[in-house]
């Protein structure tokens, strides 16, 4: 995860060297073919998390990103970074769905909102220490070189793994007793489990919503700090730090102390929060728009965690990875909608992106907010 951080901001940078009028039409691009990476391939991930041992799938994958991270900084072109984009996330799409179905087989029920609530906080921990050294270290080495200790870290992450026991990822389902002979049928049956909860779905349309708001910040934010606010490296870095404390904090809070069975509110606060906080960003300075992002970390966490939590309280477990993959490859739908918007925004509109983003997020939460609330209606009616 920290090493993933770094890729990310090296990601960033290398979009503005290789062309800094376009940088944001490459990001969204390039996000968006991550995105497409999940949407095909993790629905098939979560049957696999299912069906075989989750330490081959985790340990694999590993490898796998390392090699493809090592030739990112050889590349010249944009062509390059898409078709390594794209294959380093086909990848990623088999990790991430197993990662998360594996937590709730190893934690007690009791204890698995605050299981859940501490996985996110260290990713997101990580995610603050990631972008602050990754800006330092693109100052004195140059960005290309970043990617060399994201792929040091899937190294040490894969021997972590390889010497964790197969049993203590699985727990709770047999592998032998589970196998599919119809996989597409499998994933059908995941992605029917998701939409078959109206909490899930109004989760899941909420989450659309943070997408808006969260690809305005991944993608444009190094534009409104080199171009804008004519800032360098080390400030980009920063500015994405304090939007992962936003997130860690929240993600904390949320794992201890939610204790009710009801999300709404959680969902809701978050989505209005995180829309609210980029409103005003391209018309601030740069001391009080860290204090923006810090909320709008707060916003995302609060707006996405729910999901996570519900499914490993609602799915029976030998389930939970065909759902936990729909969920990843739907979540994920919503932010390859979202990123080519963001990279239209800001080629056509930099000096109002944020402001045209968050209305646009807001409007969109009203919208879900009242469909939910008329289907409560009628079904009580």
């Amino acid at each position: 995860m920290l090493g993933d951080s770094f890729s990310w901001v090296g990601l960033a940078l290398l979009a503005y060297e290789i062309n800094n009028k376009d940088y944001s039409v490459i990001l969204s691009t390039a996000l968006t073919l991550r995105v497409a990476a999940f949407i095909i391939f993790s629905p098939f991930a979560g049957v696999l998390a299912d069906n075989i041992g989750r330490k081959t799938i985790l340990f694999f994958t590993h490898i796998f990103r390392m090699a493809i991270i090592c030739c990112f900084p050889f590349i010249h072109s944009e062509w390059q970074i898409y078709v390594l984009v794209f294959l380093l996330n086909i990848f990623n799409a088999f990790f991430a769905p197993t990662y998360r179905a594996v937590i709730p087989q190893i934690t007690e029920i009791k204890y698995f909102r605050q299981a859940v609530g501490l996985s996110t906080a260290t990713f997101q921990l990580l995610g603050i220490l990631g972008p602050a050294m990754a800006g330092i270290v693109a100052v004195w080495l140059g960005s290309r070189q970043i990617f060399f200790i994201d792929s040091v870290s899937f190294i040490i992450a894969a021997i972590l793994i390889y010497f964790i026991s197969d049993s203590k990822l699985q727990k709770r389902i047999s592998i032998e007793n589970n196998n599919t002979q119809n996989t597409f049928k499998e994933v059908i049956y995941g992605i029917r489990l998701l939409f078959a909860n109206k909490v899930l779905r109004f989760a899941l349309s909420i989450e659309f919503v943070s997408a808006i708001a969260g690809a305005l910040i991944l993608v444009n934010s190094v534009g409104l700090i080199k171009n804008e606010l004519q800032l360098d490296d080390k400030h980009y870095g920063w500015i994405m730090s304090v939007f992962a404390i936003g997130a860690a904090i929240s993600a904390f809070i949320m794992g201890n102390l939610d204790k009710s069975k009801n999300r709404s509110f959680s969902l809701i606060f978050g989505a209005i929060l995180l829309g609210v906080s980029i409103c005003f960003a391209n018309y601030l300075p740069y001391s009080t728009l860290i204090i923006l992002w810090i909320f709008a970390g707060i916003g995302q966490s609060l707006a996405e965690m729910p999901s996570e939590t519900l499914i490993g309280e609602i799915i029976k477990p030998e389930s939970q990875g065909k759902v936990y993959g729909s969920h990843f490859a739907f979540s994920h739908l919503w932010w390859a909608i979202a990123y080519p918007i963001a990279g239209y925004l800001g080629k056509g509109f930099p000096k109002s992106d944020y402001l045209i983003g968050g209305i646009i997020s807001l409007s969109l939460c009203l919208i879900f907010i009242l469909v939910r609330k008329f289907t409560i209606d009628k079904q009580t009616r």
